[in-house]
């Protein structure tokens, strides 16, 4: 292990955490509340506490691959830890591990809380609650990578920790230049949600923190009743973009690039837009019931899967209550997941189609001994490092995911609440059903299942080896 660049980058992205925590600590002073300047001593804390680590450089800026994964889950871990102070020290949240549980649910774009109601929250705190989201749905190391020339060309480890998907590529071959087109794109859909949240009479504050929940795909709201006081024009824009920001990234930029044939020829994309259409379908005519109107049963349906798909968490209706063909359509989603390499979290699409595909490969093998044929994704073989390494994925997934189960089932909770709870957490969704559903929250549970859960949050953001490396004695070894 290199400590020289762990330490080196570790303090670039608490300089970088610092001045990310003026913008609470002006919202502060904008609304004039003393919550303000806790915030703004954690930013002067973060930042003398990194430059500190950045005053001696490393003599190798080498990143290999276990630098990589492993300073991006400690990075995750100490942004949430500090991330976590303003909320405790303003008395927001009192005690500090629901304050960390809070911030890591927002940096992993979760949105499962422990505050019962959040309406008396300050400004500045509703404000780092869903700016959280925006940080952490494009990534703090492709937004250090897109801003700061730290590491020559050594850096694809990094950005590779942290991307999401089976495959991590380069729009165009410097990394510095395609997390700038990342955070370009980002930026912009940003700027657009905001303005017709605005347009369309949500007022600018609320406007702005729910388009930090939609295009990060995280759901921290500023409301007790979620989405449901608001307007449905303001529930179909949210719908939109929700589902648009479920999509790969790559797809923009191929269409940014007037690149057409090839941006709406990317199979992944088109499985999750059918996906969507096929289960908004089918729990509009199960709940059509339960609704006055058509045009209301398929509003609703289209904001749940839209919101569970992408693993948001908005709600504008209690889906727990729903039937439980419906709920168990949205249990799947949850675990499907956004498409790679967009802000959302889950399995990813492309996994699931390449699961299906290896499976209807190693059928055909049955039938046919001799018969060899590659997978093809987009027209192109897939690697076998890439199908076993899905593979591998899906199999860790499925061991974090019962481990946690049985882990947190000692605090006695029915099984729909320690299953669902596990589901929303690790696949970074927020709700799930029962003592967790979209009316609920996640106070109750002892600390020992919180810290589980936060785990699973971290690990499931950053696709479970970084957290796994973290212990793995041998990696610690320096070289």
């Amino acid at each position: 292990m290199n400590y020289g660049i762990l330490i080196f980058i570790l303090g670039w992205i608490l300089k970088i955490e610092g001045g990310l925590l003026l913008l609470p600590a002006v919202v502060g002073f904008i609304y004039r509340e003393s919550a303000g300047v806790w915030f703004l001593l954690t930013a002067a804390i973060a930042f003398i506490i990194g430059t500190v680590m950045t005053i001696r450089n490393p003599k190798s800026r080498k990143v290999y691959a276990r630098e990589g994964f492993v300073v991006v889950a400690l990075a995750w871990l100490i942004m949430s830890l500090i991330g976590a102070l303003p909320f405790t020290l303003s008395g927001d949240i009192p005690n500090y591990l629901d304050a960390v549980f809070e911030t890591v649910s927002g940096f992993t774009t979760t949105g499962a809380s422990i505050l019962p109601e959040v309406e008396s929250l300050n400004h500045c705190s509703l404000f780092w609650r869903s700016f959280t989201h925006w940080i952490g749905g494009m990534g703090i190391f492709v937004f250090m990578l897109a801003v700061v020339p730290l590491l020559g060309g050594s850096t694809f480890n990094l950005m590779k920790a942290e991307s999401p998907g089976p495959v991590v590529g380069k729009f165009v071959p410097k990394i510095r230049d395609t997390a700038a087109i990342l955070y370009t794109i980002y930026l912009a859909i940003t700027i657009v949600e905001c303005l017709l949240l605005t347009i369309c009479g949500m007022p600018f504050f609320e406007a702005i923190c729910h388009t930090f929940g939609t295009v990060g795909t995280g759901g921290f709201g500023v409301k007790n009743s979620g989405y449901t006081e608001y307007a449905p024009i303001l529930q179909n824009i949210t719908t939109f973009f929700m589902i648009a920001c479920g999509v790969n990234f790559q797809f923009y930029y191929y269409l940014v690039g007037k690149r057409f044939k090839l941006a709406f020829s990317m199979s992944e994309v088109k499985a999750y837009l059918i996906i969507i259409l096929v289960a908004i379908v089918l729990i509009a005519f199960n709940v059509r019931g339960m609704y006055g109107t058509t045009e209301e049963a398929v509003r609703h349906s289209a904001f749940q899967v839209g919101t569970i798909i992408t693993t948001t968490g908005y709600a504008t209706a209690d889906f727990d209550k729903w039937p439980a063909f419906s709920q168990s359509i949205l249990v799947l989603l949850m675990m499907c997941g956004a498409c790679a390499g967009s802000t959302g979290g889950g399995i990813k699409v492309s996994r699931i189609v390449l699961l299906f595909k290896t499976i209807h490969k190693e059928l055909s093998k049955i039938i046919h001994p001799r018969f060899i044929k590659k997978i093809q994704f987009d027209g192109v073989s897939v690697a076998h490092e890439t199908v076993r390494n899905t593979n591998v994925f899906i199999a860790v997934y499925c061991v974090i995911f019962a481990l946690s189960v049985l882990c947190i089932s000692i605090d006695n909770h029915d099984f729909t609440t320690n299953f669902t709870a596990v589901t929303a957490t690790i696949n970074n969704i927020g709700p799930g059903l029962s003592l967790v559903g979209p009316t609920q929250n996640f106070s109750f549970f002892s600390p020992f299942s919180k810290i589980v859960l936060i785990f699973d949050m971290l690990a499931g953001r950053l696709e479970l080896f970084p957290m796994l490396l973290l212990f793995a004695p041998h990696v610690w070894k320096r070289y």
